[in-house]
């Protein structure tokens, strides 16, 4: 063997060791696991799942912390100025990671610059709801009935800068409406606000409307999908109900800080990976609505990313800047 290739070998031999050292020493304590919404939230619900089986995958403790303020930003915040050493998560959504920037104009951290990407565990479209004691049974209906009650509903949203939010600010330029936002901290107190019919209607993801529309107190209208969504298939696409174009996910993922060793982000990625993938796993959350995803740590700085530069124009149109 020759010298230059035998020091080669050496050195990816010791570089091997390395990451296996520094994975094992990973897996010594306990880990916190951030939740960028309320307790009862949807996210909340992922978290806790992934959270349960990742404690057995990884043989440590997974706490799971719910963090629900400043629209999830607070959390997110929280972990991309943590050590890089993949004690503590981050279960974000498209709010503090995609929207933020373009949203707030003094945003504590750099998404792309201040996280580390580990894996999307689900993106699903929003389902546009209404108070079931409304007199309307479709899209077209609904945009008729706001439009002869201008400035006299109001929409209830899972907190500022979320796609719940957006969503709807998306659907009013659209289709020229003046309805009223009222947000909440987290999906919970938004769907109950419309079950009261404090507020008329809400853009949320199955999840926290599903025992309220199978209760007939609220009423399914539509998905935010560019088509019909599979989990879904009896509500049209907002698309398909006269707004060709319209099409808005509301998806989530886990983050961890920036600098975080490679081998801990693939170990993450891994675990987390065949958790969701998991048949009963994925049978049990997609009974509730959510498509699971996964894949690698750069499909979803992908995502990040091109979410962002889809979304800067359209919060410059709505206008939904937050201070």
């Amino acid at each position: 063997m020759t010298l230059p290739k035998l020091c080669r070998l050496i050195v990816v031999a010791t570089l091997m060791l390395l990451g296996s050292a520094t994975a094992e020493a990973w897996q010594d304590q306990t880990s916190k696991f951030m939740v960028a919404a309320p307790a009862g939230s949807s996210i909340n619900v992922l978290a806790r799942v992934i959270g349960d089986k990742l404690k057995d995958k990884l043989t440590q403790p997974v706490i799971v912390d719910d963090r629900p303020a400043a629209g999830g930003t607070a959390a997110t915040d929280l972990v991309a100025k943590s050590p890089p050493d993949g004690y503590t998560m981050v279960i974000s959504f498209n709010g503090p990671l995609a929207f933020g920037p373009h949203l707030y104009s003094r945003l504590p951290y750099d998404p792309q610059q201040d996280l580390a990407p580990v894996i999307i565990t689900s993106s699903q479209p929003n389902v546009l709801a209404i108070n079931a004691a409304l007199p309307i049974h479709s899209v077209k209906e609904l945009v008729d009935y706001a439009k002869a009650n201008p400035g006299k509903l109001n929409y209830a949203s899972v907190g500022n800068g979320s796609s719940s939010h957006l969503t709807m600010e998306l659907l009013k330029t659209t289709a020229g409406l003046d309805i009223v936002h009222v947000p909440f901290n987290g999906s919970p107190p938004a769907v109950t606000a419309t079950v009261q019919g404090e507020t008329q209607m809400i853009f949320a993801v199955m999840q926290p409307l599903q025992a309220q529309v199978r209760a007939g107190k609220l009423r399914a209208l539509a998905v935010t999908s560019a088509k019909r969504f599979a989990l879904l298939p009896e509500l049209p696409s907002i698309a398909e109900a006269g707004y060709p174009g319209f099409e808005a996910l509301a998806w989530n993922g886990v983050l961890v800080a920036a600098g975080t060793p490679r081998p801990i982000v693939q170990r993450l990625n891994a675990e987390i990976n065949a958790i969701i993938h998991d048949p009963t796993v994925k049978a049990a959350l997609n009974a509730q609505g959510f498509e699971l995803v996964g894949g690698t740590p750069e499909d979803f700085a992908t995502l990040i990313k091109s979410e962002s530069n889809k979304w800067a124009p359209v919060i410059a149109k709505t206008g939904a800047k937050i201070d």
